[in-house]
């Protein structure tokens, strides 16, 4: 299977994807845990690159070449040929988080990211996808108590509640594939969640 954690900042992706990965270690799957952009040498140097605050200024169809040409090294790399093997792939953010942030956030056309999506991945798309839903002041509060902002942070509310938005929609426009949790409540009730998300899903 391949399974994404999605969701806007603040919203507990580290420690919830830890516990999704517990979770299906203890099913005796084979997990393979990554992350966008990133996972591969070459991948997290685009990402220093798109985090960087000192990038301000980068063009908006710059930023969305670079997110996908992390991606086509990753999935060459790191997975498809875990998911050939017949591994688990748990992945911190894909390609909808693109369509988030992208295209709700800065406002580039939705048809050309599938564009780039199609050419890029194929056919290949998530089994399933959490979406771990926050409201938007609590999250920018909780990463900014976490670390210094990066160059997504520093951007105005208005551009988070678009990337909000757009994740919701996606979530209702795809039912069977996504999840969505309450990432709002306490860490306890937020895993009670997803175990009942896990145990539904995931074959045993």
């Amino acid at each position: 299977m391949f399974i994404t954690i999605e969701g806007g900042e603040g919203g507990g992706k580290s420690t919830n994807l830890a516990y999704v990965e517990r979770y299906l270690k203890a099913q005796g799957k084979d997990v393979v845990v990554t992350r966008e952009p990133g996972g591969t040498e070459l991948g997290e140097k685009l990402r220093q690159i798109l985090l960087d605050p000192g990038n301000e200024g980068m063009d908006k169809r710059a930023e969305l070449l670079l997110m996908f040409a992390a991606r086509a090294h990753h999935l060459s790399k790191v997975i498809q040929p875990a998911l050939d093997a017949g591994k688990t792939v748990l992945c911190d953010r894909f390609t909808d988080a693109t369509y988030a942030y992208q295209g709700g956030g800065r406002g580039l056309p939705m048809e050309d990211i599938a564009i780039l999506e199609n050419w890029v991945q194929g056919e290949l798309r998530p089994d399933l996808t959490i979406l771990l839903d926050l409201d938007i002041e609590i999250g920018l509060f909780r990463a900014n108590e976490r670390s210094d902002q990066d160059r997504f942070e520093q951007e105005e509310m208005r551009f988070f509640d678009r990337v909000r938005e757009t994740y919701l929609q996606m979530a209702k426009a795809e039912p069977k594939r996504y999840r969505v949790i309450d990432a709002g409540e306490s860490l306890e009730n937020v895993q009670k969640q997803l175990h009942q998300v896990l145990e539904d899903v995931i074959p045993s």
